[in-house]
């Protein structure tokens, strides 16, 4: 069987001086679709010398913009990047072999995310690798438009993690850092609520970007990064608390519309799709297999799942296989991340890319190793739902999970 198209799809606005490179990086695609908002600059003169169809549509908002750009597309796969990414030649040959060999099933895939700031590469401090969905299948995804930025793609199913980076250039000088922070701010404090009290002002103003510049300096080690990442973690936590300046200033009528049937939620949360998903906490031996026994049991019912363990995946295959003559559920049914040590540090960092894959809906400990450590991950990043523990059957145990997500 041939390889299956893919279509590259670019939105762009006054990107003369990166769209040249960015269409380069994808020049291995079936296809490459540049949508320009209105540039004034040689944008449109330059992706067209470069071979790319490109399509003058004024702009309507991000994920307006990029919706035009599945519309116009033809093939099977999208990958979307922006024009200040680039491709690596690692992502590319990643991506090349899932278009060869692609997963039955699979309609989603993602990357790491390599962010290049003021000249330098960053890793913690920027949470590398950030992993983002930039590719997929074009009939199984659309942008959602009613969010001025961040539109990002929420995963239905659990993602192919492709090798390789996606490398993107933040901002080369002050200025321009100074004017993304202002910019992103700004939209999103379109979605938020103006705080209900002083108490809650407060938390949004201060507390909150305190509390990311500490934890992403220190839990994440974006220290190691130098005086370039503690300026953008900086930024970022300035970002925070100016939305919520800024939701104090804006009059209603200056605010996005929430979508319908759907209230509004703040620039913090995310829209999960697709089914739940639960995630357990385990250290090795006797404790993965018993976890990777009943994840596997539970994803029979529905439901996503994954394993945060010490154990590899070998041996929790042994495990299984010793534990369950006879069974057809087996150690591939569970996704797996295995972590050196089980400490709150590598649990935070598991569970945090664990939320970047698909967000989690709960967390469950196995063992007691697991069980201390759980009680010292932030709560953010172990959601609890009442009543849910390994010691339930699967069958009730999903739905109790199911009956959770809705009440939610």
């Amino acid at each position: 069987m041939p390889p299956e198209r893919i279509s590259a799809c670019l939105i762009a606005q006054d990107e003369q001086e990166h769209i040249a490179a960015a269409l380069q990086s994808v020049a291995f695609c079936d296809e490459r679709i540049v949508v320009d908002g209105g540039s004034s600059d040689r944008t449109v003169e330059i992706a067209r010398a470069a071979g790319a169809r490109v399509i003058e549509n004024p702009w309507p908002g991000f994920a307006a913009q990029r919706n035009v750009a599945l519309d116009a597309a033809s093939g099977e796969w999208i990958l979307q990047i922006d024009a200040d990414e680039r491709v690596s030649p690692a992502l590319r040959a990643s991506i090349q072999a899932l278009l060869s060999q692609p997963s039955p099933g699979a309609a989603m895939a993602v990357c790491a995310l390599r962010n290049r700031f003021l000249g330098g590469l960053l890793g913690p401090s920027a949470k590398y690798p950030a992993y983002r969905a930039r590719v997929f299948r074009r009939e199984s995804y659309r942008y959602d438009e009613s969010r001025a930025v961040h539109e990002g793609i929420e995963p239905r199913e659990r993602p192919i993690v492709l090798d390789g980076d996606l490398e993107h250039e933040l901002a080369g000088t002050l200025s321009e850092a100074f004017v993304d922070t202002w910019r992103y701010a700004r939209l999103e404090s379109l979605h938020v609520a103006r705080p209900a009290t002083v108490r809650a002002g407060l938390i949004g103003v201060v507390l909150r970007p305190v509390a990311k510049l500490v934890y992403r300096t220190l839990v994440d080690g974006g220290w190691r990064d130098g005086w370039r990442g503690m300026l953008k973690i900086s930024l970022d936590a300035s970002t925070d608390g100016l939305v919520w300046v800024l939701s104090i200033l804006r009059t209603e009528g200056e605010r996005a519309p929430a979508r319908d049937g759907e209230a509004r939620r703040g620039h913090f949360g995310r829209r999960p799709v697709g089914p739940p998903k639960v995630v357990a906490l385990s250290g090795g031996g006797g404790a993965a297999g018993f976890a990777a026994r009943w994840l596997a049991e539970l994803r029979a019912q529905g439901i996503d799942v994954a394993l945060v363990t010490t154990t590899s995946e070998d041996r929790v295959d042994e495990r299984l296989d010793s534990e369950q003559a006879g069974s057809t559920q087996t150690g591939e049914d569970v996704p797996l991340q295995r972590v050196a040590h089980l400490s709150p540090l590598s649990a935070i960092r598991a569970l945090e890319i664990e939320t970047q894959l698909r967000t989690i809906d709960a967390v469950v400990t196995v063992g007691g190793l697991a069980r201390l450590t759980g009680m010292l991950v932030p709560r953010t990043l172990r959601p609890e739902i009442e009543g849910l523990d390994v010691s339930l059957d699967p069958e009730a145990a999903a739905e109790l999970v199911r009956a959770s997500i809705v009440r939610r």
